[in-house]
């Protein structure tokens, strides 16, 4: 008599574990911004003492967790054009971020609280330094404003991203249009003017 051994199923590794864990992790948090370690390893289907196979506390989960959000971002702002007008490729920009971001407010807020910024902004070095090309572009153009430096204006684009994600509710339906009309208004574009090149960012 012969029998057929039940397959056994493949273990995850540790790379796919981490994965698992750093969107729980988001998930959780975007629920609860306080929410306990226990929490965290229940919704990545792990017990306490497994998560912290990965992660010595629940401080190194949240940086683990802002870089991998941080380098996803990246990744989004790699896929928007920057053709056009510097202002369309601005809205293009902030239009494609406040998406990735609005679905994990609470955990995007968390990556922008004053205690973990510096890191943040760290590793969203590449989306930075884009932000001061197109706002660079856009002086050379006429389209953005002058009256102060570029490192200025874009820094001062980043804090009002940040305000945004950080204070606007995300569910309203306006949300995103309110995001990138705030951001364009701090480039020094009147609202007449945010109504078309959100049309045009749009198309």
């Amino acid at each position: 008599v012969t029998t057929t051994a039940s397959p056994r199923r493949p273990r995850k590794d540790a790379a796919s574990n981490r994965v698992d864990i750093l969107a729980a992790a988001a998930a959780t948090i975007a629920r609860d911004p306080h929410a306990p370690i226990d929490a965290i390893a229940r919704a990545a289907g792990l017990s306490r003492r497994a998560l912290y196979g990965h992660f010595d506390d629940r401080d190194a989960l949240l940086r683990a967790m802002i870089l991998s959000g941080a380098e996803r971002f990246n990744a989004l702002a790699d896929g928007v054009e920057d053709d056009g007008p510097a202002p369309v490729a601005l809205a293009r920009l902030a239009a494609t971020l406040w998406d990735g971001a609005a679905g994990v407010q609470f955990a995007a807020a968390v990556a922008l609280d004053e205690s973990h910024i510096d890191e943040t902004a760290a590793v969203l070095t590449p989306i930075r330094r884009r932000v001061l090309a197109l706002v660079t572009r856009g002086r050379d153009e006429g389209t953005i404003r002058t009256d102060m430096p570029a490192v200025t204006v874009a820094r001062l684009i980043e804090e009002a991203a940040r305000t945004v994600i950080t204070r606007l509710d995300t569910s309203r339906p306006e949300a995103a249009s309110v995001a990138v009309r705030a951001i364009l208004s701090v480039a020094g574009l009147g609202w007449r003017e945010a109504d078309e090149i959100l049309k045009e960012a749009a198309a």
